[in-house]
């Protein structure tokens, strides 16, 4: 990279910062180092991960001033900070959705639905709103706001605005289910398992609109389910946590809401059967089923995943109408759930 390119950046609208466009200043800090790739990433080649921690990659903050965002995002470039004004001001959106027609494999599939892609360590987005707006899951299938592809990623203060599959934590799953069901940017590339912070945010959706393997942390966050006029209108979690990776999705102090009528949402199901999600300390309104969880129609889940809560509250949290695969936790066991136990891998990684 150019050594001599500024460590700070403002971006705005309308011509007073550096840039008119994240898209600009992001094109322009990756161009020497993915020349190709940086402005499209719709398959990543497997080689080279472009995930790479970047050896000697210096940070930058990227200042995003206010306003509506439409353009396509792909960060490839390690420790990059966005920070931007507000998240009810500043929003970074499109509208791709899974059922639009393709000539390679007759759709776009869920994959190269995104509004902002990350392939890459320790990113950090501040007062930012991810948003997909091209409809409901049941209309337009899988639509993703953001697909978060790397490892010490944090985000904070920000929101996720979506309907079936809003936020993707990847990775993905080792194998496909349905044929060409991973077509898009990870598909190829060696599935590294990142572990996100998520501080402060807000996140909406119907259909598993959190979902995928990454070990991720939400502190503090606000759970939405959206209704869409079915007899269940929303999974708010969808985990595919590997075989043996300790930790999948852990939830402390976050409230479940939603404008669903009671008892038509649920808290989570596995997309594949080691699925893990903990609740520590969370408000479970009534929108969610008394039973709280679904093992869609997976029975291997009932012994491999773990889906578990400790001291929920609120009118859908009574633990006694959970069904027998759904552990309760002990504070010895909640313990082992801690931020700084969760995160921290092999380098001691813990946010604040």
């Amino acid at each position: 990279m150019n050594q001599n390119i500024q460590k700070e950046y403002h971006i705005s609208q309308d011509g007073s910062g550096d840039f008119r466009s994240l898209f600009e200043a992001l094109s322009a800090l990756q161009s020497s180092e993915f020349p190709e790739e940086a402005n499209q990433a719709e398959n990543l080649p497997a080689a080279p991960d472009f995930r790479s921690s970047g050896g000697d990659t210096e940070p930058v903050v990227l200042f995003l001033h206010a306003g509506i965002y439409r353009e396509r995002i792909v960060i490839l470039r390690p420790g990059i900070t966005i920070i931007g004004d507000d998240p009810q001001t500043t929003v970074i959106t499109g509208g791709l959705y899974a059922r639009m027609p393709m000539e390679d494999i007759g759709k776009r599939g869920t994959f190269r639905t995104y509004s902002c892609l990350i392939a890459a360590h320790d990113i950090t987005f501040k007062n930012v709103t991810f948003e997909n707006s091209s409809g409901i899951g049941p209309d337009v299938g899988q639509a993703l706001a953001l697909y978060a592809d790397g490892d010490r990623l944090v985000f904070e203060n920000c929101r996720f605005l979506g309907n079936q599959d809003t936020l993707f934590t990847a990775p993905l799953p080792p194998k496909e289910i349905e044929a060409n069901g991973f077509v898009g940017p990870g598909q190829k590339l060696p599935r590294v398992f990142g572990r996100h912070y998520y501080k402060n945010c807000y996140l909406e959706g119907d259909i598993d609109f959190i979902f995928g393997g990454a070990t991720a942390y939400f502190e503090n966050c606000e759970l939405f389910s959206k209704y869409i006029n079915r007899p269940v209108n929303s999974y708010v979690t969808a985990a595919s946590t590997p075989q043996g990776q300790p930790y999948g999705y852990v939830m402390k102090d976050c409230r479940f809401t939603g404008n669903c009528p009671p008892h038509s949402a649920y808290l989570g199901r596995p997309w594949r059967e080691y699925a893990k999600t903990v609740l520590l300390n969370c408000y479970i309104g009534e929108h969610i089923c008394e039973e709280g969880w679904h093992d869609w129609n997976k029975e291997a889940a009932h012994e491999n995943a773990l889906y578990a809560e400790y001291e929920s509250t609120g009118p859908s949290s009574d633990m006694k109408k959970r069904p027998g695969w759904v552990k309760s936790l002990t504070p010895a066991e909640a313990a082992f759930y801690v931020k700084s136990l969760v995160l921290k891998g092999n380098d001691g990684w813990n946010p604040a």
